[in-house]
């Protein structure tokens, strides 16, 4: 492989007009696609295989015309202090805002009177907003239809709250982008000394980016792709775009180092580095395209579009970058360097990397125990972790989904703000009357508030009632509920021959929750399981690999200890602006896993195949672990800082989904990056020795030499120097004219 890519870089730095050209075409032609497609997504969210999913397609059936994901608005009055709100004035008030509640996607917006929504101290009502189309499908003017409402009841002298689907919208983070790219292109400054090293990264990333996220838009409406695809394929994008070219950029600088022409140096950059950079986007195209495993539709088409734009950032680093240095010249440089004499540094003083490397390979046994000890210590609050979807209750105070959540709970009890939809299906029941048995049956049971009479559809087979718990939406409490209604479901077919089934967005939520916590262990096994072969394969060791699995698990498990700690027991919660502690987000585990293993793995391989590169060309284990943080740990730090700013500035949104999402990927790739990459492995590899690089003969003959350390490479290119023959400048053979070098 490193042969093959080799050539391809020298290639890319020859023809480096046409690659150019090549890549701005295929900008174009996706952002003409993207500009022309249809803009309907698909935002529905479906999860076959549970009830509450089961529940929802009968209602399709048997509710023609009747959406059960449709959007939902509660708007909430309460009277002023020391008033009800059925007074003729505050009732008359009420009233009109009702009547402004109407418009072609409104389905039904009863009065509070009529609905009998009035609490028993008579201070609190609510009316229940419903729509004909889901939340995503709202229009600007349905959206401000709610916001003149809520306006003219206050106007009236009524606290008016609302909450809600109608409100979600797809959080705004353009700004965090533009400071996560501010702060990258600070590092890269900071780290290459160059304006041009350090813009080519960003370019690349970008137009890498703009690439995927434009052919996902091309493509939404066709693949009913929903609108969070892009954001998570940007994420990903930007992150590895970045990493790449940096890692590549870094290696052609260093060759030009050691007096190498430009072609060449291109051509080994991409044959090394490049390698490296191959690995490590098929590491994260395996994590993304494994939460298939999931078998959430939704998450499936996510991960398969960010696994593209992966594949994407990965075609940019290794054809655009040597382009793109060909036309840089030297300016990729440090100026100090360009103005030394022959282009070399003026003194070669070991650097940070190598004098962190040193100290570990003297203390390898107390900076193991430490870095063990300290995550291990961090990962404990994960023990205690509860998974659960946010809902109002986890708004900031200041808003009004918020505001909304605690005057219902306040003035008609928590359960009011999430109740649980039973569904009856009594086609062919026995007993004439078995929606309301199933009611009566339900309403007597433990922690069941309230429940409303069965409304049967047209044909009179199916029948729906609310049940309201007695405790929130996202309390344990309200778990064991739907779990004990549905442990009743066999006995009351057998008493009245009609299927019971419980969903609505309260049962939903506690469906994804266990769906994706117990997917979390086979999806770690299948990613972490995949990658250890593919790195047996790169490493030609049984050992690095395992260790480079075992210490992402340790990295990702103190991750979410931290994130248990901050949002769910509340430590430090007032540092980072968590204003209300609560279960974490079902998707947090696996969501973290997928793009924290792919950061994870580029660390792991462009830091450790520079120590494999140095050990196969003859230093010792220990002198390969100095090579290897002398030429890669400037790089890895500078690019894990990257991904750390951008992560972090998600910190910042008011939504405590993004916020929480943000820092916990800010500080697994901090654990990842610093604790594990940088002390635990060297620690470990200078513990193991050469036992670090031990395969079992028999498995070294099945498995595939891809050379990604460029060993034969370098046997190639030396020994027609040695030879005297074929050689430039720079004693570098040209790989056109050598037989030798047409095999890959």
């Amino acid at each position: 492989m490193a042969t093959f890519l080799y050539k391809l870089g020298r290639l890319a730095f020859r023809r480096r007009w046409y690659v150019a050209l090549i890549w701005v075409v295929l900008l174009g032609l996706a952002g003409a696609g993207a500009a022309t497609a249809s803009k309907s997504t698909d935002d529905s969210f479906s999860i076959p295989g549970t009830e509450a999913q089961t529940a929802f397609d009968l209602l399709a059936e048997r509710y023609p015309g009747k959406k059960a994901d449709a959007a939902s608005a509660r708007v909430v009055f309460q009277a002023p202090d020391g008033q009800k709100i059925t007074e003729p004035r505050n009732k008359t008030a009420v009233d009109k805002v009702v009547g402004e509640l109407t418009g072609p996607q409104v389905a039904s917006a009863p009065s509070p009177f009529q609905a009998k929504t009035v609490s028993k101290d008579g201070s609190t009502a609510y009316v229940l907003v419903t729509y004909k189309v889901a939340s995503n499908e709202l229009t600007d003017a349905s959206r401000d239809t709610l916001d003149d409402a809520q306006k003219h009841g206050r106007d009236s002298g009524l606290t008016v709250e609302m909450g809600g689907s109608a409100l979600q919208k797809l959080p705004e983070t353009g700004s965090t982008e533009i400071i996560g790219i501010i702060v990258s292109a600070i590092v890269l400054l900071i780290t290459f000394s160059s304006l041009v090293a350090a813009g080519l990264p960003l370019l690349t990333a970008i137009i890498g980016v703009g690439i995927g996220v434009s052919s996902i838009a091309a493509l939404a409406s066709t693949l009913n792709l929903s609108g969070n695809t892009s954001t998570l394929a940007m994420m990903i994008g930007l992150a590895v775009g970045i990493d790449y070219a940096l890692f590549i950029v870094s290696r052609y600088r260093a060759e030009l180092a050691e007096g190498r022409e430009r072609e060449e140096a291109a051509g080994r950059a991409v044959g090394t580095a490049g390698s490296a950079v191959v690995f490590a986007g098929l590491t994260v195209v395996i994590a993304l395209v494994g939460l298939a495993v999931v078998n959430i539709p939704m998450l499936t088409k996510m991960g398969m579009a960010a696994a593209g734009t992966v594949v994407i950032a990965v075609l940019i680093a290794l054809t655009l970058i040597p382009a793109l240095l060909g036309f840089a010249g030297r300016q990729v440089l440090a100026r100090k360097v360009r103005k030394a004499k022959d282009g070399a540094p003026a003194a070669d003083r070991p650097n940070m990397g190598t004098r962190w490397a040193r100290l570990v390979l003297r203390r390898p046994v107390w900076v193991l125990l430490a870095g063990v000890v300290g995550l291990g210590a961090l990962a404990a609050p994960a023990a205690s972790l509860q998974l659960g979807l946010p809902d109002d209750s986890s708004q900031p105070v200041k808003t009004t989904q918020r505001k909304a959540y605690d005057m219902i709970a306040e003035g008609f009890g928590p359960g009011y703000n999430g109740p649980l939809m039973v569904v009856v299906d009594a086609k062919g029941a026995k007993d004439a009357k078995a929606p309301q048995t199933v009611a009566r049956v339900v309403g007597g049971m433990d922690g069941v508030a309230a429940v409303t009479p069965p409304m049967p559809n047209k044909d009179g087979d199916t029948a729906v009632f609310n049940v309201v718990p007695k405790s929130k939406p996202s309390g344990e409490e309200t778990e064991d509920l739907v779990h004990a209604i549905r442990g009743k479901g066999d006995s009351l077919k057998a008493e009245t021959g009609a299927t019971v089934l419980v969903t609505g967005t309260t049962a939903m939520n506690i469906d994804v929750s266990e769906k994706l916590n117990d997917a979390l262990l086979p999806y770690l096994a299948l990613v972490v399981g995949l990658a250890f072969l593919l790195l047996i394969v790169v490493f030609r060791s049984v050992l690095v690999p395992l260790k480079a699995a075992l210490g992402f698990l340790l990295s990702v498990v103190a991750a979410l200890g931290a994130v248990v700690a901050v949002f769910q027991w509340g430590w430090l919660s007032g540092l980072f602006g968590v204003e209300e502690t609560g279960p974490i987000m079902s998707m947090m585990p696996i969501f973290m896993v997928g793009v924290v293993f792919g950061l994870a793995m580029d660390y792991e391989v462009f830091l450790v195949t520079r120590m494999r590169e140095a050990y196969v060309h003859g230093e010792s284990p220990g002198e390969a672990v100095v090579t290897g943080f002398r030429h890669g740990a400037r790089v890895v730090s500078a690019a894990a800082v990257i991904m750390i700013s951008v992560f972090a500035g998600f910190i910042g949104s008011s939504e405590s989904m993004i916020k929480m999402i943000g820092f916990g990927l800010a500080i697994a790739v901090f654990f990842d990056a610093f604790v594990v990459r940088m002390a635990i492995v060297p620690a470990v590899l200078a513990l193991l020795g050469k036992a670090a690089w031990w395969m079992p003969a028999w498995l070294g003959k099945i498995l595939p030499n891809v050379d990604v350390e460029g060993e034969a490479l370098q046997k190639r290119l030396a020994a027609p120097a040695a030879e005297g023959g074929g050689a430039g400048a720079s004693g570098d053979p040209d790989p056109d004219a050598d037989p030798r070098l047409t095999r890959v």
